[in-house]
């Protein structure tokens, strides 16, 4: 026996659920509805049909199923209806049905044998009468299982209740299966026929999305797959859930081969066609998942009569489909993998063959700009070697002109695995190893793949002569540093020294001055004064060549050298005047490092919008130039920071989740994850945890820069935080201290610190030191001394935030965040609240207002702490910070007011149940008569009510009182 895994959450049909609920809501309203779901073969229709019924069983509602039968029209009749008066039967007892149902349920005996009973329409009555007994006191759920195999009785038995009987609270479902609808099947006319009928609606369940295939395999995993094998799955089972469970149950990681249950289950359906549209479909599975009318007729090598027949066999058969340009498509890719993996070797080779040359000879057989690749594939499918190695460089140039850099990559991993297979590889490439060496590491870099670009990258350097080719050697060196930084193994240091060295006495060309540009960059914050000796002459060697992008590049490197070292408002003129250069002389590569750097320096300004503006900008030329996965990460991640302190937080997640699908390499991947781990933890999701160690397990990398390691050390204390864990939270804090450049690095000191304050503050009293922190010129706690307390840290964050920097908006409003830390007091956490007005961020001045009312609540200040609490309950809400408005409740009922939402309005807290009651009718608009009817009262003492809520509330009338109730939220 196998076990399949299957998701318990229903994934991607919210619409479908929707419109079901639509229907009932007409059908509680005193219609009938009929729903007709069609979807392929495990797209899911049973799984939603279930989730309604269930819901709807759980609301009260009486749910009957009944399922068609795989015997089509010699099938037992009424099948579906027979299933649903059984299970009657089980749930009221057999007293609900008499004899005369005996033609649907045999067991209930003979039937009588009258004139009347022998005609068909009494049948139908007899039923249409039963469902209108049944759902008089409560409307009644009939679902028709895989009406694609009904027979004409259950058929004309669903006509009659739709068109004929049309029984109020009665809805009507029905699944069906559009794959199985071939022309002639019988369902198609009678769907058309029911399309017409009013209050019956045809509703399509599609396919998953790419997300919805990563919620579903997180489901059924039990943890959020990586990107990379996500992609695997969407690709293969293109969306199809049962499919995707297949996938996932198999013991097979990476999903590399078809399950051998859904393999032969896939190929069931080829095996029931005619020899002719087997052949056919064997010839089209070579060509790929689609192809043209043409291109098939040239490689079947068949009349065009006979091929013609088969297709249509087999577009009947709904294997393929036919496409608005007249080609053909597999309708699931795995059916064509299936049909071709089924091919005897001979005939394999034979028809590979038979597509390189019809391809070779006419390109234009298949889309612009695919036929080198394909060529390719065939020679190579067909063991071909020689032809197989020039077709997969050919290729390989065409996909890197396209920036579809992972096929390049691929193509070039193939012409190097035939290089040691075919002899005279150099003579028919004329090229050398390292030539192929260094173009496909470039290509594994511009894909994404990291490590292996750092072993091409290595062998290269191992084939290559440096005294005699030192720009090449220069390239190689400066690019391997970057990829060992990337990957978190060394911060490459070494190697860019090495370059540098290389290129001191290189020739003043183009070349040289974007790897001088590099060689800086690399050295930047490693080792600051020689960083800025390089920049000085890759700037003086742009001056010499007069190149346009060697004067851009040079003026990049100048303000990413300078990053952190100058003002920000003193970097930006001179890098948007570069963008502006770029950008006028369509310079793409150096338009989007340049917008990288100005998003990021408008954010520290705190001109959040302006930096969510550049960002967006940047992300499609990102694409367009090949760099989404390294650039293009840095901008998406760019324009969600910006978009969260907007507070426009939905739309931050959405490019997270676009950044996640990019699945960044490396230490690249770090900005995305920290954000949204951050974000996530903010909203009190499920999913912050395994984020949080996700991306706090990057600090045990050998080498990770000093501003992500200050953001991973905050981002561990805001996890322990959120996770109630005191001891790692204070432990954590301690840490952090630790850490080198908090006061040299404001941008992501201010954070930190803040962070560790607030550890200190929420963490219950431990034993202190035995002495106290120094205040010095240390900004950290002495290593000997591991157990700090929350009184030393709270003095060493006090200390440390007097010789930070404060700059710009933000680290005023951090400052100002760790004094009233620190110090507490309502005077102080009001000077923070102002300062977090001023700068902008919509969640750091929520959790300030939250610490304002609780600290004006201790100092009995109950106004100010009420305004407090409601203005930080509303944004937290608009935000969707769940935890904070977890946070903002609990302070409300200790404090006495009834929740958040209400904590300002004078007088709401000693409301009665009944006068809230009231005044909710009031605010409907409702007299005191019709109050004193609908809650069962006199209209004297629905009057008393109503002038006590005025008296309390402190209105002057009725409808000051209704203001009231919309803003305490009564009538959500």
């Amino acid at each position: 026996m196998t076990a399949h895994p299957s998701s318990a959450v229903l994934v991607g049909r919210e619409a479908d659920l929707a419109a079901l609920r639509d229907a009932l809501k007409r059908t509680r309203g005193g219609e009938f509805a009929a729903v007709l779901v069609g979807g392929e073969a495990g797209v899911g229709k049973t799984r939603l049909v279930e989730e309604f019924s269930r819901t709807a069983s759980a609301d009260g509602l009486r749910v009957l199923t009944g399922q068609c039968l795989e015997l089509g029209e010699e099938g037992l009749p009424f099948a579906p209806f027979a299933a649903a008066l059984r299970e009657l039967a089980r749930t009221d007892g057999p007293g609900v049905l008499d004899d005369r149902f005996a033609h649907l349920l045999p067991e209930l005996g003979p039937a009588p044998e009258t004139e009347l009973t022998q005609r068909r329409g009494y049948l139908f009555d007899l039923v249409a009468g039963l469902f209108a007994r049944i759902s008089a006191d409560r409307p009644l759920v009939l679902v028709l299982e895989d009406l694609h195999w009904a027979d004409r009785s259950t058929r004309d038995l669903i006509g009659f209740l739709a068109r004929s009987a049309r029984l109020p609270q009665v809805l009507l479902v029905a699944t069906y299966r559009t794959d199985e609808l071939h022309r002639g099947h019988p369902l198609r006319p009678f769907l058309a026929e029911l399309d017409r009928v009013r209050g019956v609606q045809r509703a399509d369940v599609d396919r998953l999305d790419r997300d919805g295939t990563t919620e579903m395999l997180t489901h059924l995993l039990g943890t959020e797959p990586e990107p990379a094998l996500a992609d695997t799955v969407h690709d293969r089972a293109q969306g199809n859930p049962f499919f995707i469970e297949q996938f996932a149950a198999s013991a097979d990681p990476v999903c590399c081969d078809i399950p051998h249950s859904l393999r032969d289950l896939l190929l069931s359906r080829v095996d029931q066609l005619g020899d002719q549209a087997q052949r056919v479909l064997r010839v089209a599975a070579v060509g790929g998942t689609s192809f043209g009318h043409e291109t098939l007729i040239r490689v079947a090598g068949m009349p065009e009569a006979d091929l013609e027949t088969a297709l249509r066999s087999a577009v009947a058969a709904q294997l393929i489909t036919v496409e608005a340009d007249g080609g053909y498509e597999f309708r699931h890719a795995l059916v064509r993998e299936a049909v071709h993996d089924d091919l005897l070797p001979g005939e394999h080779a034979r028809l590979h063959v038979r597509y390189a040359e019809t391809l070779t000879e006419l390109p234009t057989l298949v889309a612009a700009g695919r036929a080198p690749a394909e060529i390719a594939h065939h020679w190579h499918a067909a063991r071909d070697y020689p032809r197989a190695l020039v077709a997969a460089r050919v290729a390989a140039g065409t996909a890197r002109a396209q920036n579809a850099y992972a096929e390049q990559s691929r193509l070039l991993e193939r012409v190097l695995d035939l290089w040691e297979v075919v002899g005279d590889a150099a003579r028919l490439l004329d090229a050398g190893h390292v030539d192929l060496l260094e173009e496909a590491a470039l290509a594994a870099i511009d894909a994404g793949d990291h490590q292996r670009a750092l072993k091409l990258t290595r062998a290269a350097l191992s084939d290559l002569d440096a005294a005699a080719e030192p720009l090449r050697a220069a390239r190689l060196l400066v690019r391997r540093a970057k990829l060992l930084y990337n990957a978190g193994t060394s911060n490459g240091a070494t190697e860019a020294r090495a370059a540098y060295n290389l290129l001191r006495d290189a020739p003043d060309v183009p070349e040289r001055v974007l790897l001088l540009a590099d060689v800086s960059q690399s050295l930047g914050g490693i080792d600051d004064d020689l960083a800025a000796e390089v920049a000085a002459t890759a700037r003086a060697s742009a001056a010499f060549t007069g190149d346009v992008a060697d004067t851009a590049a040079a003026a990049i490197t100048y303000g990413l050298l300078c990053a952190g070292r100058i003002a920000a408002e003193d970097g930006l003129p001179a890098m948007i005047a570069a963008a502006d250069r770029a950008r006028h002389a369509g310079d793409l590569p150096n338009l989007v490092r340049t917008l990288v750097i100005i998003s990021d320096s408008l954010f520290e300004l705190g001109r959040y919008a302006e930096s969510a503006a550049a960002a967006e900008e940047g992300i499609p030329y990102a694409d367009r130039v090949g760099v989404g996965r390294t650039k293009g990460v840095f901008l998406l991640t760019n324009h969600a920071e910006a978009l969260i302190a907007l507070g426009r937080w939905d739309e931050a997640d959405a490019r997270h989740a676009e950044a996640a699908r990019l699945d960044p390499p490396g230490t690249l991947a770090l900005p995305w994850l920290q954000l949204r781990a951050r974000l996530r933890l903010a909203r009190g999701h499920d999913g912050a945890q395994p984020l949080v160690q996700r991306a706090v397990a990057f600090l045990a990398r050998p080498y990770v820069d000093r501003e992500n390691r200050l953001s991973l050390l905050e981002l561990r204390i805001q996890g322990a935080l959120h996770a109630g864990d005191h001891a790692t939270v204070l432990s954590a804090a301690r840490m952090a201290m630790t850490e080198p450049g908090i006061i040299e690095r404001p941008r992501y000191g201010w954070p930190l610190l803040s962070a560790i304050a607030t550890a200190a503050a929420s963490a219950p009293a431990v034993p202190a030191l035995a002495g106290p922190v120094a205040a010095g010129s240390s900004n950290s706690l002495p290593t000997s001394d591991p157990g700090a307390g929350s009184a030393e840290i709270l003095g060493w964050a006090a200390a440390t935030a007097e010789r930070m920097p404060r700059r710009y908006p933000a680290d005023h409003a951090y400052a100002a965040h760790v004094d009233a830390t620190v110090g507490g007091g309502p005077g102080r956490w009001r000077a923070a609240v102002h300062a977090w007005r001023a700068d902008g961020q919509r969640y750091q001045l929520a959790v300030a207002l939250l610490r304002l009312a609780e600290a004006s609540a201790a100092a009995g200040e109950r106004v100010t702490a009420a305004e407090a609490l409601e203005e930080a309950a509303a944004i937290s809400r608009a935000l969707g910070a769940a935890a904070l408005t977890s946070e903002a409740d609990t302070l409300a009922r200790r404090i006495g007011m009834r929740s958040a939402a209400h904590a300002s309005v004078a007088g709401a807290e000693t409301l009665t149940g009944r006068e809230r009651e009231v005044l909710r009718l009031v605010a409907e608009g409702k007299s005191n008569p019709r109050i004193a009817e609908l809650l069962y009262i006199s209209p004297k003492t629905a009057s008393v009510h109503v002038s006590r809520i005025i008296a309390k509330l402190e209105v002057t009338g009725r409808g000051e009182a209704a203001a009231v109730a919309h803003r305490l939220g009564l009538l959500d």
